[in-house]
C-alpha cells in the first residue's frame, strides 16, 4: 500500500520513518475517515489518542516490535474509522512531548518501533520503567528554557505544557503528578533550577537549566532537537545558534587546553 513521507533526507537505517498521514487500516477509506471523525466528541478522540501513546510508551520501555495488528486490536478496537486520525495525533505528541518517532521496520507486516530523537542525558536517576517518558518531557522544558533566554517563569512554563496536552493542574496517565515532577523530581535531581523571581508579591517563579542538564548535555544538541521536530536548519534561530555555538567552542577549547589529570577529567565529563 503506498504510504506519503514528509520527511527529508534519509530515514533510520532501520526503517523508514511513519509519514503524518498513516497508510489506512484495511476497513477504511480516505473519504470514509472524515465522517467517522465526525460522529465523535473531541473528548472521544482525545482520549483514544492518549491511549494509544500510552500503549506505544509501555512497549517500548520492554523494547518490543509494535504490530499495527496488535494497535487495531488492543487500542483503536471499534474506532478503525479513524485509525489514519489517531496515528497522526499520536505520533505528533511523541515527537513533540517525548522525543520519539515511529518508525516502521517491516512495511509488508506494518512493524513498528520508536525510535529517539532527544539529545543525550544520562538520567541515571530516573526509574527505568518511566525514563523514556520523562526524559522527553524533561527536553522539551530544558528546550523551552533554551529559547526564551535560559529562564522563563512558572507560569509560562506550565502554559507551554498544556499546549502540548499536559496540564501541570490534572493528573496525567503517564506522568502522574506533574507538577511535583518538574518542581521538585527535576529540581532535587539538579536537572533545574526553580527560584523565586525577587520583588515579586504574590511570590513567582523561574526555571532555569540546573547543573546536572549543564553537564549532561548542551545547548547545540537540544537546539539541533528543536530544529529536527520542526524541519529547519538550526540557524533559523540565529540568536540561539550564535550562543549555542560559542558555548560548544568554550568547551572544546577547555577539553583541549586542560592539562592536569583533574582538569582533564573536568574537560571530560562536560562532554558527557
Amino acid at each position: 500500500m503506498a504510504q506519503k513521507r514528509r520527511s527529508k533526507g534519509p530515514g533510520p537505517s532501520q526503517g523508514e520513518l511513519l509519514a503524518a498521514e498513516e497508510d489506512l487500516a484495511p476497513t477504511q477509506s480516505a473519504s470514509q475517515a472524515p465522517r467517522s471523525l465526525e460522529r465523535l466528541s473531541p473528548a472521544q478522540v482525545d482520549q483514544k489518542v492518549s491511549e494509544l501513546v500510552q500503549y506505544l510508551l509501555v512497549k517500548d520501555q520492554k523494547k518490543i516490535p509494535i504490530k499495527r495488528a496488535d494497535i487495531l486490536k488492543n487500542v483503536i478496537k471499534d474506532y478503525r474509522g479513524i485509525y489514519s486520525e489517531i496515528i497522526k495525533r499520536a505520533g505528533r505528541t511523541l515527537q513533540q512531548v517525548f522525543g520519539l518517532q515511529l518508525v516502521e521496520i517491516d512495511p509488508r507486516n506494518h512493524v513498528y518501533i520508536l525510535v529517539s530523537n532527544l539529545p543525550r542525558l544520562a538520567v541515571e536517576n530516573l526509574k527505568q520503567d518511566d525514563c523514556t517518558a520523562k526524559l522527553g518531557l524533561l527536553t522539551v522544558i530544558l528546550s523551552f528554557l533554551f529559547m526564551k533566554g535560559n529562564a522563563a517563569k512558572e507560569s509560562a512554563v506550565w502554559e507551554m505544557l498544556r499546549r502540548l496536552r499536559v496540564d501541570p493542574g490534572v493528573r496525567h496517565e503517564v506522568f502522574g503528578d506533574v507538577k511535583k515532577l518538574v518542581t521538585e523530581e527535576f529540581v532535587r535531581q539538579k536537572y533545574l533550577e526553580y527560584n523565586r523571581v525577587p520583588h515579586t508579591d504574590p511570590p513567582e517563579f523561574e526555571f532555569l537549566w540546573g547543573a546536572r542538564a549543564v553537564k549532561e548535555t548542551s545547548k547545540m544538541q537540544v537546539l539541533r532537537f528543536i530544529a529536527k521536530i520542526q524541519n529547519k536548519d538550526p540557524r533559523a534561530w540565529s540568536t540561539q545558534y550564535t550562543e549555542a555555538a560559542a558555548e560548544e567552542a568554550a568547551v572544546g577549547g577547555l577539553f583541549e587546553d586542560v592539562s592536569t589529570p583533574g582538569g582533564a577529567s573536568q574537560g571530560a565529563r562536560r562532554r558527557t
